[in-house]
């Protein structure tokens, strides 16, 4: 769990920012691939996205259902894994499992916001505890501040891209295929393949992957 304060950006700039998978390339520079794979509700979706781990870690990718609501001037978007019978385990990716992870934004006065975190996350591997706890003590945090800057570039940078779809805000925009919640099922992580990755020592981790 973790915080941050962001000065000069408005809780609705943030929102989204975390939504729009177009603009997450600009600053998410962990994520290899994501995408929208369909809607469930006009606030709940299933997404794909696979995570660049440091070197030598197998990369991950997650299945997750979202769902979202405004909360007056604040927001909340929160997600888990999810099996769907299209998108299975990649032989090139670890797949792993959020339990829960979510996202609380709260308007901090005028043009401001804090942005809270929380996550429970099954990375499966049998991962040894150096890897833990430095994703703990530095990704996260690393992470926060590259969506608070984000949001500070967003908006110019949504001017020029399509500044009026927000399919998130406006549900009509969203062309998305229907997906039936019957469809989807709750990722157990002991259903998966778990992948040994006790004996990487701690001298040949690559940190330039999470430190930009």
């Amino acid at each position: 769990q973790t915080r941050i304060s962001c000065k000069d950006v408005p809780a609705e700039t943030l929102y989204d920012v975390l939504h729009d998978t177009r603009y997450r390339s600009k600053w998410d520079s962990n994520m290899i691939e994501t995408y929208d794979i369909g809607r469930l509700t006009v606030n709940a979706d299933v997404g794909y996205y696979s995570w660049k781990c440091p070197s030598p870690l197998k990369n991950r990718d997650f299945v997750t259902l979202r769902s979202w609501l405004p909360l007056g001037n604040d927001y909340m978007i929160i997600n888990y894994s999810v099996k769907h019978p299209k998108y299975p385990p990649r032989k090139d990716f670890v797949r792993a499992v959020s339990l829960q992870t979510g996202y609380l934004i709260k308007a901090n006065g005028d043009g401001a916001c804090i942005l809270y975190y929380l996550t429970q996350v099954d990375p499966r591997g049998s991962l040894p505890k150096w890897v833990v706890n430095r994703v703990s003590q530095f990704v996260a945090p690393k992470a926060m501040k590259k969506i608070y800057k984000a949001g500070l570039k967003y908006p110019e940078w949504k001017r020029r891209h399509d500044p009026g779809y927000k399919p998130w805000v406006y549900p009509e925009q969203n062309t998305l295929p229907s997906v039936s919640l019957a469809e989807l099922s709750v990722q157990h992580a002991d259903s998966l393949e778990n992948i040994d990755e006790t004996g990487l020592p701690e001298e040949h981790l690559s940190t330039s992957d999470h430190e930009a």
